[in-house]
């Protein structure tokens, strides 16, 4: 079931997470906001230092020599993989910000629509709620610079990204909704980003990553002449169909004027830690009462619990204090970060999520004598042993005994076609 953005700006977050029931502990399913599904082939293999200044900028750079490789085979084989380690984390819904579209030299494949489609197919074989999020990318800069040789296989014209949009629009069901992404304010015009905005559905999700590097804002500072979530909330009407990815670096009234409009935020702390991006001003934005949730982006890591976790570590080490993210009806920071992580899921995915949930293994140990009071608390604190038993997509079983029941034959392809990308 679709949901028409801003008429529902919350799922249904039961008022207590935690239901009791002869196989363990249920729990809603979460929603991933923010994946790149290719990236989950080369985690761990950009972790050599090849600048003493290594940041986003230079990891970028192994990125693309690995996404030169990638067609819609091996894109199927590595996203099926990508999306069983989701749900048997928990996740049972994913916002796919695809990008890949075209082939290595920037020619459209003879099916425009097959990077997309590879991607469609992984998740209805594996179960996983998807929100297919085709990104328009045009410039490589702010400067309006043309794309890089390398950038050729992400880019579009209008009339192309459009048709695409529209194609892909036909394919929806009841587990597949089709937004939209702007990759960044650098890679799509402003003048492009209307003409989008005027031609879709009203009731499509946009996402767009912004603010995520210091250099990102210091070039749009300087070309544009404001902030990128200053410059985007001052020329467009930002709402609850809106999804920000990362926003990590914003100045107080930024905040204050995002958590107001009922937008979104996509944190991505893994990702954002192992790029070395900065801190989101999580508590600040709490206080403003901002919508927000998780996404596992680069996965470099594919665990809510994780995400979850050092959303609130990374508050700790900066404030060197404790318990950080707690709401006004709660002192418990695990059940405030997963409310809030569930809360705002039906704006970025389109979906309500009906028939979502997971249950945890009520013997598992780092649960013994769980209250229902400590249970989510317990689950994410209390290391990464993964506790999750159960997964159920739209009221069907996908994992069980904590195993995808399609584990061994999609991890097989997985292996094979990773000897092929890493062959030199």
């Amino acid at each position: 079931m679709s949901v028409r953005v801003g008429e529902n700006a919350a799922m249904n977050v039961p008022a207590s997470l935690v239901t009791r029931s002869q196989h363990g502990l249920q729990l809603p399913g979460i929603p991933n906001l923010h994946s790149h599904a290719f990236q989950r082939a080369m985690a761990g293999l950009a972790e050599r230092q090849t600048h003493p200044e290594d940041s986003f900028w230079t990891w970028r750079e192994t990125m693309y020599r690995f996404a030169a490789r990638m067609d819609p085979d091996s894109t199927y084989a590595v996203a099926s993989q990508l999306y069983v380690e989701m749900l048997e984390a928990g996740y049972t819904s994913v916002c796919e910000f695809h990008y890949l579209h075209h082939a290595p030299d920037g020619r459209p494949y003879a099916d425009p629509a097959a990077m997309s489609r590879a991607l469609i197919a992984a998740a209805r074989d594996t179960g996983i709620r998807m929100t297919l999020l085709p990104v328009l990318y045009m410039s490589g800069g702010f400067d309006g610079r043309a794309l890089s040789a390398r950038q050729q296989r992400f880019g579009h014209d209008l009339e192309a990204f459009l048709q695409l949009h529209q194609a892909l629009r036909a394919e929806q069901d009841g587990l597949l909704r089709i937004g939209c992404a702007f990759h960044s304010l650098r890679a799509v015009p402003e003048a492009a980003m209307r003409e989008v905005l005027s031609a879709l559905p009203v009731d499509v999700p946009l996402h767009i990553h912004i603010a995520e590097q210091i250099g990102e804002v210091q070039d749009c500072l300087s070309l544009r002449g404001a902030r990128p979530v200053e410059w985007l909330q001052h020329n467009f009407d930002v709402d609850a169909r809106w999804t920000l990815v990362h926003a990590t670096h914003l100045v107080p009234e930024e905040t204050r004027r995002l958590a107001a409009s009922g937008a979104t935020v996509a944190i991505c702390p893994t990702t954002e830690a192992n790029l070395g991006d900065g801190l989101f001003p999580l508590r600040d934005y709490l206080d403003a009462g901002g919508s927000w949730g998780i996404g596992s982006d680069s996965h470099i890591s594919v665990s809510p619990v994780e995400e979850l976790r050092w959303l609130e570590y990374g508050q700790r080490l900066v404030t060197r204090h404790r318990n950080i993210a707690v709401g006004t009806d709660s002192s418990s920071v695990g059940e405030t970060l997963l409310r809030g992580a569930l809360a705002s899921g039906s704006a970025p995915t389109g979906q309500d999520g009906s028939g979502d949930l997971l249950v945890l293994d009520a013997n598992a140990p780092i649960l013994a004598g769980a209250s229902d009071g400590d249970v989510v608390d317990r689950w994410i604190f209390s290391g990464n042993r993964n506790a999750v038993a159960e997964v159920h997509v739209g009221g069907q079983q996908w994992v069980a005994d904590g195993r995808h029941r399609d584990r061994e034959s999609i991890a097989h392809r997985y292996r094979a076609t990773l000897a092929t990308l890493l062959a030199d």
